[in-house]
């Protein structure tokens, strides 16, 4: 009697179904009530302030641009897709603890995110993001979840079939597991 082999657990169907169910809730999923409830807690500016504030205006300004104001500016210089792509791949990083070539990959999919190559590039140019950590947060579900070895953890995390962190990456997950 030969023994049933069992399929790795990223090539059943029930696990897709719950990556695209969790894909679409972080899509769907906004922050509408964001700039009301700023606006409630922000606190009431006294006389001194507002005094102080004019006498700064009054003063001959120097041509200082502020670093938010010159983000801006930068950012109206990328297309809307540049920066959606961008949206989400800080979304898959920080949501999902997706690998860099996870995300380049999901971004560029026809089956995922289908953007251009070039808005794809931009986003992982410009994402801000611990990718050693979100090695760790995967090493960590596989470990807990699925109660993995570390070898196989390892080899889950740097396969181009599972999460794709580099080798160095997953080193960091396995070395820093409880």
């Amino acid at each position: 009697m030969t023994a049933k082999k069992k399929k790795p657990f990223y090539k059943r169907w029930w696990v897709w179904l719950i990556l695209v169910v969790v894909i679409i809730a972080i899509a769907t999923s906004g922050d509408d009530d964001k700039g009301k409830d700023e606006a409630a807690e922000e606190p009431a500016v006294s006389d001194a302030v507002v005094e102080e504030q004019e006498v700064e205006e009054e003063k001959p300004e120097e041509k200082k641009e502020e670093p938010e104001e010159a983000e801006k500016e930068k950012n109206d210089d990328v297309p809307r897709e540049h920066k959606a792509a961008l949206n989400k791949a800080e979304t898959y990083a920080n949501t999902m603890h997706m690998s860099k070539a996870a995300i380049y990959d999901q971004l560029i999919s026809e089956y995922g995110e289908n953007f251009p190559e070039d808005a794809a590039e931009y986003a992982m140019n410009n994402i801000e993001a611990d990718w050693k950590e979100n090695a760790l947060n995967k090493a960590k579900i596989y470990a807990e979840e699925m109660d993995m070895s570390n070898d196989a953890i390892f080899d889950q995390l740097i396969s181009e079939h599972g999460e794709q962190f580099t080798e160095e990456e997953a080193q960091y997950a396995i070395d820093n597991l409880e």
